[in-house]
């Protein structure tokens, strides 16, 4: 992925044994050894390890008074891309003043075909909440929104069946799925699409009033349709909104769905505070990484005196809990009127051009979370591969 792409990055593996010699363009004498020099100790900000020891630097070349440096990076870039390139960038303009500097990056990633579901899909990130009531779906929503402004391509899996939220929050209330019949006489369904967005909901099975009554087995037919049923294509994340709890429900779907991590959402006060607790608990029972809690209404700013903050529910629980639990607290947020009335109106509040605060609040959190998820996904790669002679 050159630097002007951003959109839709493609896993181009580059394997290359580097054959130092210099060359000369126009008045430039260019040397391999020179560029690698300059690069090599540039870090990757998430993984403390330079280019070289990642092994990193896949190809240099020069055409047409242009340095074109090809980079391979864990996956997930989106965050670190940019900075990395303006690093490359400067250490080469600095070696050569006059000449351009073109950088190409693709992922490293691991083998993803031995999943029973959803292949095609790079990183699964539950949110998840103890109870109802703390803006579980509002903060999957926005983190979904903050991620496909980084240029990802990314889903939203609402798997709430009491109380489905994303089709309101991407305004698309009671629109079915398109539903096409494949040669085989099986039928393939396909998520709505909303701001360049995924979208796939329980709301969009279920009569509108039908959720609150089902029960046992025909849940498990309903999830089953969400993730073995639906065509996603390819993403680079899903963000999957769990049912609030930490009953059968969630423990069927989070066993069932290869999940990347899983993030927990509670506001500040005691009362959901104590059901974080539970969350963890059954995550680390289906041993799932937990990548962080998030304190969501960690305080109330008054649109008429932008400067004060008012802690209705309380302040610093969610900081506590993590800190009590040994798991990462990845930040606040505020309770804005801007939020509530664009959860209404069917666009995540990140996605508006009027609401710079909560893009930047969220901005750092798809950061934090992209910095776990690439120590994760590097630890897998480093993981040694059994191999059985016969």
């Amino acid at each position: 992925m050159t630097k002007k792409s951003r959109k839709g990055l493609k896993i181009l593996v580059i394997e290359h044994r580097f054959k130092f010699f210099n060359l000369s363009m126009g008045n430039i004498m260019f040397s391999k050894v020179e560029v690698l020099n300059a690069i090599s100790n540039i870090k990757d900000p998430d993984l403390d390890k330079t280019l070289a020891e990642l092994n990193a630097i896949k190809e240099v070349s020069f055409d047409d008074n242009t340095i074109k440096v090809y980079v391979e990076l864990i996956q997930p870039i989106f965050t670190v891309f940019d900075r990395i390139s303006k690093e490359i960038n400067e250490a080469l303009t600095n070696l050569y003043p006059t000449v351009g500097v073109e950088v190409n990056f693709t992922e490293r990633m691991y083998d993803l075909s031995k999943r029973k579901v959803l292949k095609q899909v790079k990183n699964i990130i539950a949110v998840a909440s103890g109870k109802g009531g703390v803006g579980k779906s509002s903060i999957a929503a926005n983190l979904a929104g903050a991620l496909s402004l980084t240029g990802a391509k990314v889903g939203v899996l609402d798997g709430d069946v009491y109380g489905p939220s994303q089709p309101t929050m991407f305004g698309l209330s009671e629109q079915p799925f398109e539903v096409v019949e494949m040669p085989d006489g099986t039928t393939m369904g396909f998520p709505l699409e909303k701001y360049g967005i995924k979208v796939a909901s329980m709301g969009m099975i279920l009569q509108k009033n039908e959720a609150a009554i089902v029960r046992g087995p025909l849940l498990a037919g309903y999830f089953s349709m969400l993730f073995e049923q639906l065509e996603w294509g390819e993403l680079d994340y899903l963000v999957f909104d769990l049912p609030p709890g930490t009953g059968d429900v969630q423990l069927t779907l989070t066993q069932k769905i290869p999940l990347t991590g899983a993030i927990v959402v509670t506001t500040p006060q005691e009362i959901a505070v104590a059901d974080v607790r539970r969350s963890i608990a059954m995550f680390r029972r289906v041993n799932v990484e937990i990548l962080g809690v998030i304190e969501n209404m960690s305080f109330f700013i008054p649109p008429d005196a932008p400067d004060k903050k008012y802690y209705i529910f309380g302040q610093g629980g969610g900081k506590r809990i993590s800190e009590e639990l040994g798991v990462d607290f990845l930040g606040e947020v505020p309770f804005e009127i801007l939020t509530r009335e664009s959860n209404d109106s069917g666009m995540p509040v990140v996605l508006r051009d009027d609401a710079q605060n909560q893009r930047k609040i969220f901005n750092e959190l798809v950061e934090k979370i992209n910095r776990k998820i690439r120590i994760r996904n590097f630890k897998i790669l480093q993981l040694p591969v059994m191999k059985i002679s016969i």
